[in-house]
């Protein structure tokens, strides 16, 4: 049974960029993974594509053919792929049991309230996909307590319009201590807590909001997320070998790959880092590390870097994701080829 994330977000997530380091490091664990290129206006993949929907359809051809704008021209590409699924089920079946990655459009109606894309994962998933949504949010979000409470509602609306597993994902996280200093600390928001405490924050972002008849739409937007009580955030900084553990293993587990991943996925190696301990990763670490003490964990990073650069060097080794402090386990990865 293969297994797939469905990459989703607004435009400037880091959804391609995700893609691309999420491949790149499961192929250094000995997952075998392909990327699937569902977005009609991504014509420049920084990733290797095993599939693009570009080969059935480009937004170019359909602006042109049909006068319609961007946002339009994207919604039409898929419902041009949804009444062309034959397409892509006959894509998927040459991956076999690859570990699929879906990079999905940037039009955020696609997974809020338009059908098309909803019906795409469906559909894949009676192929016997199992399949996990991974919404990418980025953290320049939390900057504001408007972009934020939209965050929180886009979040909200994409889990209720998907109706699959789902984890929302602040990413950018390495980039926050560039931005003005939070009020809360990162568990605030990546934990949902209680959002009363932000109405006079949200207030004093700009008059506006601080007018009365803004005051009961504001409770309302908050009592509806905390009514719900569905969303919440993990952290992502994509160059970071540990937060990329940290989430490939709450991925796993939400996807149910942690329990029996699929035949001739031979994982040795990320078994090994997880048995001992490598990714475990709490907020209070992520705090630490991106914001109060950011500056200290890039120079004794720098450091560690130089030191195995020139270790390699010296034994003639080829740059690679490294598992530093993880003991020989006596296994070695095999993939199992495809017949």
């Amino acid at each position: 049974m293969p297994f797939a994330q469905l990459v989703i977000g607004p435009p400037g997530a880091g959804k391609s960029t995700y893609c691309n380091g999420m491949h790149q490091f499961m192929g250094a664990i000995g997952r075998r993974c392909s990327i699937v290129n569902l977005d009609p206006a991504n014509d420049n993949t920084s990733y290797p594509c095993a599939l693009d929907v570009r080969d059935l359809v480009t937004l170019e051809e359909i602006m042109a053919e049909d006068t319609l704008g961007p946002n339009g021209g994207v919604l039409y590409a898929l419902e041009e792929l949804e009444n062309n699924f034959e397409w892509l089920e006959e894509g998927l079946k040459e991956l076999g049991d690859d570990y699929v990655l879906f990079d999905c459009p940037g039009q955020v109606e696609l997974f809020t309230h338009h059908s098309s894309l909803r019906n795409i994962f469906f559909r894949i998933s009676k192929l016997g996909y199992r399949l996990i949504v991974i919404h990418l949010v980025d953290s320049y979000s939390l900057t504001l307590p408007s972009m934020y409470i939209s965050a929180l509602l886009l979040s909200l609306r994409s889990m209720l319009q998907m109706d699959l597993p789902h984890i929302n994902v602040l990413t950018k996280i390495d980039n926050l201590s560039n931005y003005s200093p939070l009020p809360f600390n990162l568990d605030f928001y990546t934990e949902v807590q209680d959002l009363n405490y932000l109405l006079p924050h949200l207030e004093a972002e700009t008059s506006r909001l601080s007018h009365s008849k803004f005051g009961a739409l504001n409770q309302a937007i908050i009592d509806l997320v905390q009514e719900f009580a569905l969303v919440a955030f993990e952290t992502l900084a994509v160059e970071d070998k540990k937060s990329m553990m940290h989430l490939l293993q709450v991925i796993d587990r939400a996807s149910g790959y942690a329990f029996g991943p699929a035949e001739g996925a031979n994982d040795s190696i990320w078994q090994v880092a997880v048995r001992e301990g490598w990714g475990d990763l709490n907020i209070s670490d992520v705090q630490e590390r991106w914001l109060d003490a950011k500056e200290e964990y890039d120079e004794h990073e720098r450091k560690e870097l130089e030191e195995e650069a020139k270790a390699k060097q010296s034994h003639g080794q080829d740059d690679e994701l490294d598992f530093q402090g993880i003991p020989d386990s006596g296994t070695k990865v095999y993939r199992k080829s495809k017949s």
